[in-house]
């Protein structure tokens, strides 16, 4: 119970914040020398941030139920459909990702890659664009980015935020894209994830434990995160990516 926790934690936090959530079930697990969770686990854990992205979103969420009437809602909805499309990928590569997960030095290396990514982008003028100026080579481009992140150690949030940055987007309203656009995404691969381990025996309690406890730290992470863009934007979070994933490779 005590390890669901843990991750749960985990999860919640690394999920939103630009660090890899994927990264940090490897890298925490082997700091701690303790067991990481499975990739199935993992999955399913994203449903407790898919929880918080929909709680803390939710007026806009709520808006797209207006799609017939409602321009802007359907707009949206198309954007999300576009953003999902290039997930479908992650499919053919889901034996490649599996190995690499087990592989702290991959982990490490892509942390700082994230971090990398995060810096060349904090060096681009800041953009003026919202998230109401998106159009679909935009969800087109943060959608490939998305699916990039499939990689651990590779942040979803960081490389999709990046990419809305590089896109014009200003730093909040890249968030407050990357987050919609990727609920799609992250619920197929819960749920899909979910459907397996219930066929495959159920899902231990102390997972449901580590799902609500992802979900509450995950909807205070996206708070934070959204604050901390406004005054400060990536290089923290880059700095940051960069020190632990060179730590893991000195280290682990």
């Amino acid at each position: 119970m005590l390890q669901a926790i843990v991750w749960g934690v985990v999860q919640g936090i690394t999920e939103f914040l630009p660090i890899s959530s994927d990264g940090h079930l490897v890298l925490v697990p082997a700091f701690l020398n303790i067991e990481q969770p499975t990739l199935a686990i993992t999955a399913v854990l994203h449903l407790g941030t898919l929880v918080a992205v929909i709680a803390y979103f939710r007026r806009d969420l709520a808006n797209l139920i207006h799609f017939r009437t409602d321009p802007a809602a359907r707009r949206m909805l198309v954007l999300m459909v576009i953003a999902t499309v290039p997930a479908f990928g992650a499919l053919l590569v889901e034996d490649v990702v599996t190995r690499l997960q087990q592989s702290v030095t991959a982990t490490a290396i892509f942390l700082m890659l994230t971090g990398v990514v995060m810096l060349i982008a904090s060096s681009f003028p800041r953009g003026t664009r919202t998230i109401d100026q998106a159009r679909p080579i935009d969800a087109a481009t943060i959608g490939i980015a998305q699916v990039l992140a499939i990689l651990p150690g590779l942040s979803r949030s960081g490389m999709t935020i990046s990419t809305g940055m590089g896109l014009g987007f200003g730093q909040v309203e890249a968030a407050r894209l990357s987050f919609l656009l990727g609920v799609p995404a992250v619920a197929g691969a819960g749920l899909l994830e979910l459907g397996k381990l219930a066929g495959a025996g159920g899902v231990p309690a102390s997972t449901w434990v580590g799902v609500a406890v992802a979900a509450i730290t995950g909807y205070l992470a996206i708070a934070v995160l959204l604050r901390l863009l406004a005054r400060t934007g990536l290089i923290g979070f880059a700095i940051y990516c960069l020190v632990v994933g060179a730590i893991a490779l000195l280290v682990l």
